[in-house]
């Protein structure tokens, strides 16, 4: 139907078809085919669909990407009611080529060329069979589909098949402008997306260049691994003041913001799956429980940073439930180093800061920093006397929580920040709120 509907505009002034200007909406295909591109094509052909736009035209320059990424926005493209034309403005490589053949009609610019779509792996090299099968048959079934010869689409990825007097075994087939044209893989040649719509007989139009709206523009800021390093700083920095300071609250709510922005931009492009977010809570989960409960640090806490390490680094790369095959080792290499990076980071920044921080004037207008006396009338302590100034025992290791034995009690304890091992004489130094405050004593 939708190549009825272009064969008719091909013929016709569109203007005489409904006499009033016609929107046409023109996105870019520009970089790599990756989960934040096939969000991009989703957000631009519903914005097509919500403007009722007659065309839409798809500029592109791509030498490829992830083969599923490229086969959801085939199907997206598919399924537009509309016309999709494409405008090849140099390449079409790879998945280009399979997203191309799935467009009803294609444009090439001079000197622009189409095909190549052999499947390769992360390190660029040649991917097994199985994913050469695959793209064969979506690259035929695709240009079937549009009235493209299959064969042809097929041999853009099979180097033994051999079609007559186009090509010969052990080579894979990349179209020319002309040859494009020749083979009906090209409908014109053409210099501007204006001579398109002018040889379709469209002269009132109205080009709608489609862009990401600012809240995406935002969302696509934070996917930089550079950013993203930080705020792996700012959460595990966070989290840590949070401990060292219970009931300050500010550390833990900046921890939770840097989280938030650090999971929702990748959750909403695709690459954060739900199992990687629940591994990284039951990482943190498991910290909190090393450092809380359990004495001593042992399985809990190492697994609880692989958890917690790991997911962050999956979270940032497009991998298939741990199939790297199609990740390239690069993507990998900057996940690793930013999620390394924010982990290092927020280390240095605890040791360097952790002690600076409480006398800074930004921290004195967010925590409270004045000692509340009983003397001034102040009776937070939830004990029935006061504790200050009696000594017991480490009844687990402190890091800096645990808990402390006095007589023959029991009370949850805190230190100032340093660790004590378990059996150390401590004395207490302050019993505001439900934790005691104390500090090593060396008999």
């Amino acid at each position: 139907m939708k190549k009825l509907f272009t064969l008719i505009l091909s013929l016709l002034p569109i203007t005489l078809i409904l006499g009033q200007q016609k929107n046409i909406m023109v996105m870019e295909i520009k970089s790599e085919i990756d989960a934040p591109m096939k969000r991009y094509v989703d957000l631009a052909l519903k914005h097509a669909s919500e403007t009722k736009a007659e065309i839409v035209i798809i500029e592109m320059d791509t030498y490829g990407g992830v083969l599923t990424d490229a086969k959801e926005i085939v199907d997206l493209i598919m399924k537009h009611k509309s016309p999709v034309w494409v405008y090849i403005n140099s390449d079409a490589a790879s998945a280009g080529a399979l997203i191309s053949i799935a467009c009803d009609s294609i444009y090439m610019s001079p000197g622009a060329s189409i095909g190549a779509a052999t499947v390769v792996d992360g390190s660029g090299q040649k991917a097994p069979d199985k994913y050469q099968s695959y793209m064969r048959s979506i690259m035929r079934a695709t240009a079937e589909e549009n009235g493209r010869n299959p064969q042809i689409a097929e041999g853009m990825v099979d180097e033994n098949l051999v079609i007559e007097g186009i090509k010969k075994e052990g080579q894979i087939i990349t179209f020319s402008t002309s040859e494009a044209i020749q083979h009906g893989f090209c409908d014109a040649k053409v210099e501007s997306i204006e001579e398109i719509l002018k040889r379709n007989n469209i002269s009132n139009y109205q080009l709608d260049r489609f862009q990401l709206s600012g809240a995406d523009r935002v969302i696509a800021f934070f996917l930089n691994p550079f950013i993203s390093g930080l705020l792996i700083l700012v959460i595990i920095a966070g989290i840590y003041f949070e401990m060292q300071t219970p009931g300050i609250g500010f550390a833990g709510f900046a921890a939770l913001v840097a989280l938030i922005l650090y999971l929702v931009p990748y959750y909403l492009n695709g690459l954060a799956e739900n199992w990687e977010i629940i591994a990284f809570f039951i990482g943190i989960i498991l910290i909190a429980v090393e450092v809380f409960v359990l004495p001593g640090f042992g399985v809990a806490g190492i697994s609880g940073i692989i958890l917690t390490l790991g997911s962050l680094v999956l979270i940032m790369i497009n991998n298939d439930t741990f199939d790297f095959e199609f990740v390239p080792l690069n993507n990998i290499t900057v996940a690793v180093a930013a999620a390394l990076g924010g982990f290092l980071g927020g280390g240095i920044l605890l040791f360097a800061l952790g002690s600076r921080i409480s006398n800074t004037r930004f921290y004195s207008k967010v925590a409270l920093t004045e000692t509340q006396d009983r003397k001034a009338g102040y009776t937070a302590s939830s004990y029935d006397a006061s504790m200050v100034g009696t000594r017991g025992t480490a009844h687990t290791i402190l890091r800096p929580s645990g808990r402390v034995m006095i007589g023959d009690r029991i009370f949850d304890a805190y230190t100032r920040g340093e660790f004590i091992e378990k059996g150390e004489t401590i004395e207490v130094i302050s019993d505001e709120g439900t934790s005691l405050k104390v500090k090593s004593v060396q008999d």
